[in-house]
């Protein structure tokens, strides 16, 4: 298991952030990607203390008010006096409108569309507060404190009940000209699976659903993951086909980006494990043209559960450095 403490320890000890670096309490929150999580970090000592629990289904007041108390929990835990929280860094599982501070959609709870979230945060807390989507805050924090920390140029894929993506370049977040940049798995990749011709995106097809639904087709009916990893005929298929599908973006966000890594995250990659990974690295070095071939090394994620409220805790440290 990651030791966070340890990696926020070495990454903090290099004065990262600016005035307030090295005095105050920074919070990261993580809203629905991983259930409610909130981590707290002394920037003075470099301590990380978290609390988390189980995302019962809720109207958005009642999910955002449960862990808001969970985070003054452990201000008051620390006995953290007013105005020593000098940032709140906060992470979504949906589209973002970080102009203004609000959800777009949440494609896995209803009734958030246009909440504001920023908002909310900024009144309980009386701190400037960061807000940003699951995946781009993953990216992130396995750049700053994960497998990929100093490195400047990182993608992040994640492949789970839906694909996202984040793209770390220069050491900051890229979000595009409407902060939807490394939303790859809406990226539409070909006629896809279902023989009808309709263009399918790269979410549809490696997603959980999209590999149930494609090992169906094959006569493996099944809702279980891992039997997709299994050594079933239908199975290896299934994989193979993913191995491709994945290694293909891969080489062309390469070719796009020029990362010196791509990290994968989410419960396909556990499943799938090193094995996996191997592949689909193999196949991206196959795919890449000759003049552009250079190590670009595929690795697994390693903040876990905690890679949300982390990254959220180095959003709200690169504003430091503002």
């Amino acid at each position: 298991m990651t030791d966070l403490q340890t990696l926020i320890s070495e990454r903090l000890s290099h004065k990262r952030g600016g005035l307030l670096s090295n005095q105050g309490y920074v919070l990261g929150i993580d809203v629905g990607s991983y259930g409610l999580r909130a981590a707290l970090v002394d920037l003075g000592s470099y301590s990380f203390t978290s609390v988390d629990a189980d995302l019962e289904p809720a109207a958005p007041d009642d999910i955002i008010e449960q862990v808001i108390g969970m985070a003054k929990g452990l201000l008051r835990d620390a006995d953290v006096a007013p105005g020593r929280l000098v940032r709140v860094g906060v992470g979504f599982g949906g589209p973002l409108d970080l102009r203004h501070g609000v959800i777009r959609l949440s494609p896995r709870m209803k009734g958030w569309e246009s909440y504001p979230l920023q908002e909310r945060f900024e009144q309980a807390f009386d701190a400037v507060t960061l807000i940003d989507n699951d995946a781009n805050l993953i990216a992130l924090g396995e750049a700053t404190f994960g497998v990929a920390k100093d490195r400047q140029h990182v993608f992040y894929m994640h492949l789970s009940s839906g694909v996202g993506g984040g793209a770390v370049l220069n050491g900051r977040l890229y979000h595009g000209a409407t902060s939807t940049a490394g939303e790859i798995g809406h990226a539409v990749v070909g006629k896809g699976w279902d023989g009808t011709g309709r263009p399918e995106t790269l979410e549809e097809l490696v997603s959980i659903r999209g590999l149930l639904r494609r090992a169906g087709v094959l006569g493996l009916e099944t809702s279980n993951l891992d039997e997709i990893f299994s050594d079933s005929s239908a199975g290896r298929q299934v994989v193979q086909e993913t191995i491709d599908l994945i290694a293909t973006r891969c080489a062309q966000t390469i070719a796009l980006l020029d990362p010196e890594m791509i990290v994968l995250g989410g419960i396909v990659v556990r499943i799938g494990g090193e094995r996996f990974i191997k592949a689909i690295s193999d196949k991206m070095n196959e795919c890449i043209d000759p003049q552009f071939a250079h190590p670009v090394p595929i690795v697994a994620s390693i903040l876990g559960h905690d890679s949300v409220t982390m990254g959220a805790v180095a959003l709200a440290l690169d504003s430091l450095s503002d």
